[in-house]
């Protein structure tokens, strides 16, 4: 068996490999587990692991990460693989194997290959409904929506937080989700764009001073800031292209774009551009003259809320 992984879902992927390592280790034992990192991908010493037979088991099992960041060996991987035993599995693991390279093209040829993306908004609230069922908890779906733009659409990451929130409380609710989670900054900046666009002065400063509170910088909020205006301006010129190719081209998450839509289609691309042109002004002046930064972006953000 020769298993490849490959996609930056780190949670599935990592379930998947957890699954198939306890299959094997219930068959052979542990013992015959061996595992490279990217830094010891030594081409001889790997050739030796794959080609030789296993040490007092009828199997042995190799993982190997990024094999594909190794020069040397994907060269010689395709004479290798017609090589390896059927006494050795292998499990590839490749959260991003570029599409373009020699060896993507003979793993997903010949070995069982699985890709994990990113699941969308919908298809992880739907996911985080059911495992919380499956957990033995309870949430609605308002709120698993709630959890998620707070949390942000890392899996792994939601799945931590939700262990974290059944240990409290069985039944999640709005109120324990704020209890026991923080925002993102990400998600955050998010919401301070939104709150400032919809002329929510006092969410603003609310949103504002809860940032400043966390030790995140002025100087760290514009950067934030201009990612999301950024993207604003790449959904305002998009024209006729679909969100998925936006995305794709941008190297981008779809569930980013399609988050930032609702505000792209009040604004004009004029203000857009406006809104960009005064926080690069803001970011130049905080980096040549003495100016209170915090005033002056929270002056920017106002501007923006009229």
């Amino acid at each position: 068996m020769i298993l490849t992984l490959v996609g930056n879902n780190s949670y599935s992927l990592g379930n998947d490999l957890k699954s198939a390592a306890n299959d094997f280790i219930e068959k052979y034992g542990d013992l015959s587990i061996e595992q490279f990192e990217e830094h010891e991908l030594n081409l001889d010493r790997l050739k030796e692991s794959l080609l030789s037979p296993p040490f007092l088991s009828g199997k042995k099992l190799l993982i190997l990460r990024q094999l594909s960041k190794n020069k040397e060996f994907n060269e010689s991987f395709e004479q290798i693989f017609n090589q390896i035993p059927d006494s050795t599995d292998v499990i590839l693991l490749e959260p991003k194997l570029d599409k373009r390279l020699k060896i993507y093209k003979l793993l997903n040829r010949k070995t069982d290959f699985r890709i994990y993306p990113e699941l969308s908004e919908n298809e992880l609230k739907l996911w985080l409904v059911s495992e919380t069922k499956e957990r033995g908890g309870n949430i609605n779906s308002n709120d698993a929506q709630y959890l998620i733009s707070r949390i942000g659409l890392n899996q792994q990451l939601i799945s931590n937080e939700l262990d974290k929130l059944l240990l409290y409380d069985n039944n999640i609710t709005h109120s324990t989700i704020e209890l026991l989670t923080e925002s993102t900054p990400q998600s955050t900046i998010f919401q301070l764009l939104e709150a400032a666009f919809n002329g929510k002065v006092k969410d603003v400063f609310s949103i504002y001073s809860e940032q400043r509170s966390l030790k995140i910088e002025p100087q760290n909020i514009i950067g934030m800031l201009t990612w999301q205006l950024n993207i604003l301006a790449l959904i305002k010129t998009a024209g006729e292209r679909s969100l998925s190719l936006v995305a794709s081209e941008a190297k981008l998450n779809p569930y980013v774009l399609s988050k930032s839509q609702v505000i792209a289609r009040r604004l004009t691309l004029n203000q857009i551009k406006q809104s960009v042109f005064e926080i690069l002004k803001l970011d130049v002046l905080s980096k040549s003259v003495n100016v209170d930064v915090d005033e002056a972006l929270k002056n920017y953000l106002l501007e923006l809320a009229y």
